[in-house]
């Protein structure tokens, strides 16, 4: 009888606090702008990281708007996508998240990152991810075209989660900052003592206005947004990898979108039906897909 009661307790508990939770996430940013349902948030690696980058965050003096995903376009005509801007009166800050785990090794000029993670029995499992640092210069790159300012203040800050350890991260010059996440706070807060105040309200205020649209994009313009991703993957790892290279294998990428593991998965229907592709191993919440290169 009274386990049946604590067991009752618990569940209680667990639906007050989750209540409370949800509740005070609704009041946030972070949810005006996305509407990403907590649930949704607490269950996918990528929207916890820009989440976690906000309330590290909120703590900051000054005015200060934010933007998130923010669908930024291209010359070509597609879209870059960037997780969290912080418009303040130092500057304007991108943050790349990457919600991962594991040791990290990489430097400024590599193309790709890597991720090692524990096998067991001593082994370990290594997988390959495209340089943040590259990733967000492209992103303040088409930002700065999209406002037609040169003359802005602009930072770069590669956020990774508190899960993972930096191990070996060689960094060449002083345009990027790369941190754990606990570190974020006393990071723009320095950068912000050294600067000081470069934008006012106003300006602020107009730039988020200029901005703010781009975060409302609708679900067809993201889903081109993926696709594009994957061909630019797919093109990418082709030409940078030496002639007798093989081609990744599945369990070697990482999902661009969420973080989890690429795997191999086989179409069982439509007019994909019997051809290998990879597929990000939280599907379905995460439904990122890469088609495998031809050998012609």
């Amino acid at each position: 009888m009274w386990m049946y009661l604590y067991a009752l307790l618990f569940v209680i508990v667990v639906i007050v606090i989750y209540g409370l939770q949800n509740w005070q996430y609704k009041k946030t940013e972070y949810y005006e702008q996305t509407k990403n349902s907590y649930l949704s948030v607490l269950f996918d690696k990528g929207r916890l990281g820009e989440f976690y980058t906000y309330k590290d965050l909120k703590p900051l003096d000054g005015y200060k708007r934010y933007l998130f995903n923010l669908y930024i376009p291209k010359e070509n005509g597609e879209t870059t996508e960037l997780d969290v801007v912080l418009l303040h009166e130092s500057g304007i800050y991108v943050f790349e998240s990457k919600n991962y785990s594991g040791w990290i090794f990489g430097t400024e000029t590599q193309r790709y990152w890597t991720q090692t993670l524990p096998a067991g029995r001593g082994r370990s499992q290594k997988n390959k991810f495209f340089n943040p640092i590259m990733q967000n210069k492209g992103h303040i790159k088409w930002l700065q075209a999209f406002l037609v300012e040169q003359a802005l203040p602009f930072y770069s800050y590669i956020v990774f989660s508190d899960r993972c350890t930096l191990k070996d991260i060689k960094l060449t010059s002083a345009d990027h900052y790369v941190m754990n996440r606990h570190k974020i706070l006393s990071a723009v807060r320095q950068n912000i003592a050294k600067v000081g105040k470069r934008l006012s309200p106003e300006k602020i205020d107009d730039l988020f206005e200029k901005l703010y649209p781009l975060t409302q994009v609708d679900e067809v313009r993201k889903m081109t947004h993926i696709q594009n991703i994957q061909q630019k993957t797919q093109k990418s790892v082709l030409q940078s990898a030496p002639a007798v290279m093989e081609t990744p294998k599945a369990e070697e990428a990482i999902c661009p979108r969420c973080g989890g593991k690429l795997v191999m998965r086989t179409a069982k229907k439509g007019e994909r039906q019997g051809k290998q592709f990879l597929g990000c191993s939280n599907f379905p919440k995460c439904r990122y897909i890469e088609d495998l290169p031809s050998e012609s």
